[in-house]
């Protein structure tokens, strides 16, 4: 199957500084695929390269069959785009907003009034398609943004940060209907996040870091390359406890806030042990499976950072 997108060695600088730095990847169509990374990793910036709001500073990126530099006219036209904060006008009711949304994309008349109908329908919003944006809850006004941006039938939906500022209800809520996207099997969905919920949810995610990729696959596939279990150790003596595990176990171990977390093939067996080799250094110790966080701080040696509120960088965890 031919790609929908295709990058390849893609490169975006801001004043010197790399944003995107040599980013190679391909996305087959009719997926929801997920980009999943921290603040400043570049999830923003790919965001808007591909949603054709800047051309990029060095590479090439082919969506639809198109470049991205020479035709990005005719790949807006394909595109669905829904943007971090609301686009919606809050002083319009549901349905002017998507009337207006329409006539953009050259909607009119008939065509236009049945797309709206039928939308409104597939979201469950035609009993308030007369409220005034500005009175919906934050659920309902991110259901008519997807329905906005379904309007003039894209091929490929963009959503940047989709459930910020959505209570736990209301993100259920919204990943129903892009599941739902993807049964329909005539578009293809990306999502940048930086919650590992979300990330679970798409098909394929590619893990970034400072620009770059630092992981591909599905988050079954990413998960599987860690090697069994996770365990971690709640402990006040960080330092003298890593450095007797690895004297004693030969292991790698991270300091993380609070103690130390390790991996190993048959974790849950070294709960006895560690309890009782290290009596007075061990106050708790816990076993997982791995997480995509796991996987992002076993590709990267940094910790995600999850404040959807933070510009900072990672800090880098400690290891031997």
């Amino acid at each position: 199957m031919n790609p929908i997108i295709e990058i390849k060695n893609l490169i975006h600088e801001y004043k010197g500084q790399r944003a995107l730095d040599g980013l190679n990847l391909s996305i087959t169509p009719n997926d929801v695929f997920g980009f999943l990374g921290p603040n400043g990793c570049g999830k923003t910036t790919l965001f808007r390269i591909l949603s054709t709001l800047f051309p990029p500073t060095n590479g090439e990126v082919q969506m639809m069959g198109r470049d991205l530099l020479t035709d990005f006219y005719s790949i807006r036209r394909k595109l669905g785009v829904v943007f971090q904060n609301s686009s919606l006008d809050v002083k319009l009711t549901v349905w002017e907003n998507m009337i207006y949304q329409g006539r953009l994309y050259g909607l009119s008349g008939r065509v236009l009034v049945r797309r709206v109908e039928e939308l409104l329908n597939r979201f469950g919003l035609s009993e308030r398609k007369k409220d005034l944006a500005g009175v919906l809850s934050g659920g309902l006004k991110r259901r008519v943004e997807l329905a906005k941006s379904l309007l003039h039938d894209p091929s490929i939906l963009i959503l940047d940060e989709p459930s910020t500022g959505l209570d736990p209800g209301a993100r259920l809520d919204l990943w129903k209907y892009i599941q739902y996207l993807k049964s329909m099997g005539n578009v293809t969905v990306l999502v940048t996040t930086h919650l590992m919920e979300e990330a679970e949810n798409c098909a394929r995610v590619a893990v970034m870091n400072k620009g770059c990729l630092a992981a591909l696959g599905s988050p079954d596939e990413l998960k599987k390359e860690l090697p069994g279990e996770v365990v971690e150790i709640q402990t006040a003596k960080c330092d003298e406890l890593r450095q007797a595990i690895e004297k004693q176990y030969d292991l790698q171990a991270q300091i993380i806030p609070g103690g130390l977390k390790l991996e190993h093939p048959e974790g849950h067996r070294m709960v006895a042990q560690l309890m009782e080799k290290f009596t007075g250094l061990v106050d708790a110790v816990m076993v997982r499976k791995p997480t995509l966080e796991d996987v992002f701080i076993h590709k990267t040696g940094y910790q995600f950072w999850m404040s959807d509120q933070s510009d900072e960088t990672p800090d880098r965890i400690k290891q031997k």
